[in-house]
């Protein structure tokens, strides 16, 4: 079964291809792009396409890679023995199954998410680097060694905002997912929003896309940032007029959905002060 568009996310040729050539090559897709941009959700996506189950890894700035494997509780063992329980003569009865393990034994083939992998420290990768080629690892507090009965389908999303590792790219198959053009746009709002008016669409994407544009921005708003904008302009039900601004340098009704910070607030400010003084 291959992957493409479904009824609630809409997937570029390129990114399809890129999904079905890495569950072709049996290696992780690693993909990266703006925050914003669909690259959790893709995983969700794939698994329901695929019709498979999903298995979420959210990497924080503290993951280590051996939580994803498993984690050995002494602490707990080391109470039990003291208290007199027979639980301590197992030492299985101690060992918490990460979600590499949960993947790797799972009766069936499931979608892996490895989600946010450079939020971690920059060994994270590496340490993941056998497990992920070879699919097994082994555990040494009983001796046994976890292999995967059905190879998942992994998928690494990233903000790119550190270097990856070339030994760990090496294994990948990349994609970048860049952000839509405005057709692609339109299609995904269509998704989201279905019958939306033409005119108001038309008039909210020009404003959106100049936005984007601006030079400066410091930080410039994404697709889920453009639907929650969408969102408020028909909770609000705002028409393709209630949007006219003078200029480009006025910022947009709502725009709290679309800037998130004072450095950009501060930009536009600035730039309508100097309209007004051209003016």
């Amino acid at each position: 079964m291959k992957f493409r568009s479904t009824a609630s996310y809409i997937a570029t040729t390129d990114l399809a291809h890129a999904v079905n050539a890495a569950v072709t090559l049996q290696r992780p897709l690693l993909v990266k792009g703006e925050p914003g941009t669909g690259k959790t959700e893709l995983a969700r996506q794939v698994a329901l396409a695929l019709q498979l189950p999903i298995i979420e890894w959210h990497v924080k700035s503290t993951t280590k890679a051996q939580q994803g494997l498993y984690e050995y509780d002494a602490v707990s063992r080391l109470r039990d023995s003291q208290l007199g329980d027979a639980r301590v003569n197992d030492v299985a009865n101690y060992i918490r199954k990460g979600k590499l393990w949960q993947a790797f034994e799972a009766p069936g083939r499931v979608v892996l998410l490895i989600d946010e992998v450079d939020k971690a420290d920059i060994e994270f990768p590496n340490d993941l680097l056998q497990e992920l080629d070879r699919m097994e690892f082994h555990v040494y507090e009983t001796g046994e060694t976890v292999r995967a009965q059905h190879r998942p389908v992994v998928i690494i999303t990233s903000n790119n905002e550190k270097e990856l590792p070339d030994a760990f790219l090496r294994r990948c198959f990349f994609h970048y997912i860049r952000f839509p053009d405005i057709d692609t746009l339109r299609a995904i709002v269509e998704v989201h929003f279905p019958g939306i008016k033409e005119a108001l669409l038309t008039t909210a994407l020009t404003q959106f896309y100049e936005l984007r544009e601006m030079p400066g921005l410091k930080k410039k708003p994404s697709t889920s940032e453009v639907l929650d904008w969408l969102k408020l302009l028909l909770a609000e039900d705002l028409g393709p007029e209630d949007l006219k601004r003078e200029g480009k340098a006025v910022l947009p009704k709502l725009h709290g959905a679309l800037l998130k910070t004072e450095q950009d607030l501060h930009l536009f400010e600035r730039l309508a002060f100097m309209a007004r003084r051209q003016g």
